[in-house]
């Protein structure tokens, strides 16, 4: 099990970089997290809902994703609570107290999937969940050493060197366990070193002198390197780009969900995409995209406060295009209802007002993988949809895509605007192309999204096999 100091320590790209040289070498590998906090999810294979990471995780594998592989989700939907997910399905909202009670009865069905995992596959990777040194959450603790303890595994804790104090980090993780979870550590793992190795090595003969326990490898900071995201937008969203033919903006919603996404226009050579954060003002742009949200009422309501309104209605006067995702496809239509509070608190709100028709959450949530083609230059595009939301209206009578399971999305009478459920919309080459033609960019020279992300796992498998001592680590594997 890897476990780390901190939140984006590095536990995901680890997990999925052993999880690669496992399946290279031909065991029958697979990843889980017992618990997992994020707003980016994937479609299972059993049609249930898991986290973005673990998804990545099972292509390393060589597996379709399944929801044993990540039991517990929760998408935080306010500060204080968040919809909670389990075996694929959304069970209600809890806040965190409530959810710090029920913890326990989860266990069961944490414990579950990994049984059913460990009795198929030869080998599980276990990825931890935020430090197992938080004091506050040890009570009950289905996310780390709660979870290792319940089945008597390894652990092997991983700290980020670019954040800065990581010995702190190593050795005041360890000494807030208890005795029988620092016996379980197995060693450390350094991650996102850059520098001269020599002028580390003191460092690291003191922490297995202090610790007693040996450090694992030291991973290389690998610039450029491309894995999808559980979170971590606030570090995308803030990098400089140069400008580019095609500028593409989208709002920095507090609660945006599936901003992977944007993940082929953020590497595509000819796009300037930014994030907008609010108190920013509305950039000029050749296409605005409107993005998931875990609570779409609210998160309206945060775009009317930032000015969004009257900017997107000034950029379509001046002849830009607009697309809504899922939640930002709502926020296109009249009226936003959500009668059970299924998001943040029952209620209805006013939409943009730009497509003609009026949006229901209900309890079921749909959850899809898709494929078909856009209306647009009749292109293949292939996804998947996660939301509560029911549209209706006239608005989709001029369908944005014709898929397998029926006519989805909209298209504006004027063809200015897109609004589609589909999550995944400029992963495939065909589909992007006709995408950024349609929003300006006369000959687009979009980049092979899926080799792309299968390069990524590759380079960290690299890393993993060259950086790592598997003298020490093949025991943990046999």
């Amino acid at each position: 099990m890897v476990q780390g100091c901190t939140s984006d320590a590095g536990k995901s790209a680890l997990v999925t970089g052993l999880c690669r040289v496992l399946y290279r070498r031909g065991r029958r590998v697979a990843p889980f997290k017992p618990q997992n906090m994020a707003l980016n999810s994937a479609v299972t294979a059993d049609g249930g809902e898991i986290g973005r990471a673990q998804a990545v995780q099972a292509q390393a594998c060589g597996l379709e994703p399944h929801t044993d592989m990540n039991p517990v989700l929760l998408k935080p939907n306010t500060d204080v609570g968040a919809q909670v997910i389990v075996h694929g399905r959304a069970i209600g909202n809890m806040d965190a107290s409530r959810y710090h009670e029920f913890k326990p009865q989860l266990l069961a069905a944490v414990l579950e999937s990994h049984a059913r995992l460990a009795g198929e596959y030869e080998v599980v990777v276990v990825e931890g969940a935020g430090s197992p040194a938080e004091i506050n959450l040890r009570d009950n603790d289905i996310a780390n050493m709660g979870f290792a303890e319940a089945v008597d595994c390894p652990v092997v804790i991983i700290a980020d060197i670019d954040r800065g104090g990581v010995f702190a980090h190593l050795v005041g993780t360890l000494e807030l366990l208890s005795a029988s979870e620092q016996a379980r550590v197995q060693g450390f793992i350094i991650n996102r070193f850059r520098g001269d190795i020599g002028l580390l090595q003191p460092g690291l003969d003191w922490l297995e002198r202090r610790t007693g326990k040996p450090v694992l490898g030291v991973l290389p900071y690998l610039h450029g390197l491309h894995l999808e995201a559980e979170d971590g937008l606030g570090k995308l969203s803030f990098e400089a780009q140069a400008a580019q033919p095609l500028r593409v903006v989208v709002p920095l919603l507090p609660r945006i969900s599936n901003h992977t996404d944007f993940d082929p226009l953020r590497l595509h050579p000819d796009v300037d995409l930014r994030f907008v954060a609010a108190g920013e003002p509305v950039p000029s742009a050749d296409l605005i995209i409107l993005p998931g949200s875990k609570n779409v009422r609210g998160d309206l309501d945060w775009l009317r406060e930032n000015g969004w309104e009257g900017g997107v209605h000034r950029h379509l006067r001046y002849g830009g295009r607009l697309i809504g995702i899922c939640g930002g496809f709502q926020m296109l239509g009249q009226r936003i209802c959500d009668p059970l509070g299924l998001e943040a608190g029952a209620g209805e709100s006013a939409g943009l007002g730009l497509l003609e028709m009026e949006t229901e959450l209900k309890q079921e949530k749909q959850l899809h993988r898709v494929s078909g083609k856009l209306v647009l230059a009749d292109a293949r595009v292939s996804g998947y949809e996660i939301h509560a939301g029911m549209s209706v209206g006239p608005a989709l009578f001029r369908p944005a895509a014709r898929l397998e399971n029926g006519d989805e999305g909209a298209i504006s009478a004027d063809g200015h605007i897109l609004g589609t459920y589909v999550h995944g919309l400029f992963d495939r080459k065909e589909a992007c192309d006709a995408l950024l033609r349609w929003a300006g960019l006369e000959a687009p020279a979009t980049l092979d999204y899926e080799a792309l992300r299968e390069a990524g796992i590759e380079r960290m498998a690299d890393a993993v096999e060259k950086h790592l001592d598997w003298s020490k680590l093949n025991r943990f594997f046999a």
